[in-house]
């Protein structure tokens, strides 16, 4: 989840899984695959360095919590 700004100033949370693009322009308009539409303050480069942000910390969680344990042959 990646926090961001309408324009009302107001703090919204978005599922960085279901961006599927960016409208850049004086405000950024993400379309999710929901089908649903945000205006948000943040340019399109802002908010595509916070879903990167995120995906790092996804997968750094993914690779520490990754010890193997329960996937053993038998």
């Amino acid at each position: 989840m990646i926090k961001l700004h309408k324009l009302n100033g107001g703090e919204v949370v978005i599922n960085a899984e279901l961006i599927e693009h960016l409208e850049p322009g004086p405000e950024t308009v993400l379309c999710l695959a929901t089908g649903n539409r945000f205006i948000v303050r943040e340019s399109a480069d802002e908010v595509t360095q916070k879903v990167l942000e995120y995906r790092r910390q996804v997968n750094a969680d993914r690779k520490a919590g990754d010890s193997g344990a329960g996937c053993q042959r038998e």
